[in-house]
């Protein structure tokens, strides 16, 4: 210390006897404060006449800039198949929603705290609880996946008591009920627990009727509103003959001044098929199962009214035959209840769902959609209920919930985690607790509106009101100026030409998809001739959606010159759309290239010749040659001239 320095004492500290008197300018009133005054006429933010903002991205990702002509040439070296076609090539692609979506900030949150444990991650019990949550607690939810995510899971006992509690009578068995009559399954996606699922039943069926040649005699039919086409494939390969029972009013037009204001539910089983189907049982025709699609993928994706689930439920348990979702989609389902079905207009998302589930022996889902994950899938089924009383061996106590797990450990590994990683289950616990939140689901349906709006509003055939996934052309209207069959797959030819000339991707759900050339004339009935615009979910904005309809409504105008389509390889395959090979035709008449004018004339275009497949443009150079001889590739053609 220097020698000023040890002159420096300290300043005593001065003592408060009280409180200082309260500064004026930083009190809170006591009372009330009194609400800023505004305008009468100042509108409101629901008032604008455009949705207010309900997320915003995070994380973006750019794209390169992609040619027709390097398009055409993917498309030439892929056998113009659509699943073939690199990715990385399309600038929009609604091919499909499945594990295509952006994640929630939370679910990414939860792959750091993921357990990669064999046995009994803490995500698996997550997981279990929040599927107790959504289908079973509703508005009173535990959320023991917030404890896990939180890192409160360092309380012993509490997280204990969370994760070996015993619960039985549920689509949830927990503790000694899990082990002894196990009823939820972990599998990598929708699909698989399907087989799962078709696979059990089919043993316990050819076991019960098969006597000496096997069951080969006897059909086992599966009713329902309408199969995916995974589904419908699984269904066959284990010897089930899928039914589907679309309602009359699937096509029938709908205004669009009505969008956003009703809702006819055309997605609901006729249930008057059902009850006929049901009785036509006999000794050589069975029905083991009800099959109930929600939303309906197949049908345009369109809803089913509580009404329709009820009355299903109802005719499936007086003929004592179980009753499953196809619950892919069960959030997006609820909201069209919710808005538009009488009596559940103050209904919160989660009740609408439990309210679905108490009538249903059992469900699975593809998580990848209304999990919101990019991986995953569960099936349940109700303890003790009509499914395991029908294919549970109750003398010889052979659980059905212990010969699928056994099933499902053969194929996927260790129950507890399914096939997947610890990551990913967290994120799907996550993503169920997500996906039933108000704004998203607003969100989302006011998506598939302002797309399905701008086509029509062009002129677009579209299957209205569009569902909450996807926007559906109806392609028999699309070609109806055009002489065509349905094994001309112009929906495929479609689809080819958007994404070569556009970049944009879709996916034929009709005949090509649906194999209607192979057949009988009766389950020709069940196959509807649609495109689809399936929107993956937190993805994309109005930008790709403006960008996707310009482009079909551009097609939709020049639909005379879309090619058809031939198979080359693979017409017998099952799931041939994933991997068969194509080749587009073209139109064989000059007639449709000729574009109309809009004047009641024509224009015959070098330009547009030009965007047709290389291997066609001389030859359409050459028609409007002949047509043009002295002129040029580029005249006006009066009604003479053609």
């Amino acid at each position: 210390r220097t020698s000023a320095a040890k002159h420096c004492t300290p300043r005593p500290r001065r003592k408060r006897t009280q409180a200082p008197p309260p500064n004026p300018r930083f009190t809170r009133a006591h009372s009330e404060p009194t609400p800023m005054p505004y305008p009468a006429a100042l509108k409101t933010s629901d008032q604008l006449g455009v949705p207010c903002p309900k997320q915003r991205p995070l994380v973006v990702r750019t794209l390169p800039h992609v040619t027709a002509d390097q398009r055409e040439r993917a498309q030439r070296a892929t056998e113009y198949n659509l699943f073939s076609f690199p990715a990385s090539l399309v600038a929009v692609d609604f091919l499909s929603d499945s594990g295509t979506g952006v994640m929630t900030d939370l679910q990414w949150a939860s792959l750091l705290r993921g357990d990669e444990s064999y046995a009994r991650n803490h995500g698996y019990y997550a997981l279990l609880d929040s599927i107790r949550d959504v289908f079973e607690r509703g508005d009173a939810p535990q959320r023991i996946v917030n404890q896990v995510l939180g890192g409160t899971d360092t309380d012993v006992e509490g997280m204990m008591e969370a994760f070996l509690a015993t619960h039985a009578g549920g689509f949830v068995n927990g503790g000694p009920a899990q082990l002894e009559r196990p009823n939820c399954f972990i599998a990598p996606q929708g699909r698989c627990c399907e087989s799962l699922l078709f696979q059990t039943m089919q043993e316990v069926m050819t076991a019960r009727y098969g006597g000496e040649d096997g069951g080969k005699g006897i059909e086992f039919v599966i009713p329902s509103n309408g199969f995916f086409d995974t589904t419908h494939a699984n269904a066959s390969a284990h010897g089930f003959h899928a039914l589907n029972l679309f309602t009359d009013h699937l096509l029938q037009e709908f205004s669009v001044d009505e969008l956003g204001m009703s809702n006819p539910f055309k997605g609901v089983m006729d249930t008057k098929r059902l009850r006929e189907v049901l009785e036509s049982q006999s000794a050589t025709r069975v029905v083991p199962m009800v099959l109930l699609t929600v939303t309906n993928n197949t049908a345009a994706g369109q809803p089913v009214s509580m009404a329709n689930i009820r009355e299903v439920a109802a005719i499936a348990a007086e003929f004592d035959v179980p009753f499953f979702l196809d619950a892919c989609r069960f959030a997006e389902n609820a909201l069209f209840v919710q808005q538009y079905e009488a009596g559940f207009r103050g209904w919160s998302i989660p009740r609408i769902v439990t309210e679905m589930a108490r009538y249903i022996d059992g469900f699975w889902i593809s998580l990848k959609k209304d999990g919101l994950a990019n991986i995953g899938g569960i099936m349940c089924f109700r303890d003790k209920g009509v499914f395991w009383r029908k294919f549970s061996d109750i003398d010889t106590g052979r659980d059905v919930g212990c010969v699928i797990k056994e099933k499902q450990i053969l194929n996927y590994g260790n129950d507890s985690y399914g096939g997947l990683s610890g990551r990913d289950i967290l994120a799907a616990a996550v993503g169920l607790q997500e996906v039933v939140k108000q704004p998203y689901l607003d969100h989302r349906l006011q998506q598939t509106n302002e797309f399905a709006g701008a086509l029509v509003r062009a002129g677009v055939p579209v299957v209205m009101p569009p569902g909450a996934h996807a926007v559906y052309l109806d392609m028999s209207r699309f070609f109806a100026d055009r002489e065509s069959c349905f094994d001309d797959f112009l929906g495929v030819g479609f689809t080819l030409e958007l994404l070569r000339i556009y970049g944009v991707r879709a996916c034929e759900l009709g005949p090509f998809a649906f194999e209607w050339d192979q057949k009988s004339e009766e389950d020709r009935k069940g196959v509807l001739n649609l495109v689809r615009f399936a929107i993956p979910r937190n993805a994309y904005s109005s930008e790709h959606l403006s960008y996707a309809a310009a482009a079909v409504i551009e097609l939709f105008k020049h639909r005379q010159c879309i090619p058809s389509v031939k198979i080359v390889r693979g017409a017998n395959l099952h799931l041939r759309h994933f991997q068969s090979g194509l080749r587009p035709v073209p139109v064989e008449a000059p007639m449709p290239y000729i574009c109309d004018s809009g004047d009641g004339s024509a224009v015959a275009s070098a330009s547009w010749a030009r965007s047709l497949h290389r291997e066609h443009s001389q030859h359409v150079l050459d028609l409007l040659q002949n047509a043009a001889p002295n002129v040029g590739t580029e005249r006006r053609l009066g009604g003479a001239d053609l």
